[in-house]
């Protein structure tokens, strides 16, 4: 006997099935079963939507965003200052050993 197709539900239609049972408040078991999804998969579904919750409103991750642009910006300007500064210590050692006759 084959066994039943699996669905893909889009990220709009989970959230829509998640809404159903939290605001709705229609009770997970009815839910899941209207939607033939397992309980297990509708908790998946709700933590997620939770913890990814605040990228959906987009303003506490983009103050984020930019703050890890400034920070890598800043660092790559510091590796840039002293990757400089090593490439001057080591011309002048090497001038300094053609003066002193070691090349």
């Amino acid at each position: 006997m084959p066994r039943p197709r699996r669905s893909n539900f889009t990220a709009a239609e989970k959230v829509a099935i998640v809404r159903e049972a939290l605001l709705e408040r229609t009770p997970v078991s009815e839910v899941c079963e209207r939607h033939r999804i397992q309980p297990s998969q509708f908790y998946q579904w709700q933590k997620q939507l939770c913890e990814h919750g605040a990228a959906a409103c987009g303003h506490d991750v983009d103050r984020e965003a930019s703050r890890l642009a400034k920070q890598v910006e800043a660092l790559q300007a510091r590796r840039s200052e002293k990757d400089g500064v090593i490439a001057e210590i080591s011309q002048e050692y090497v001038r300094l050993k053609k003066a002193n006759g070691a090349f």
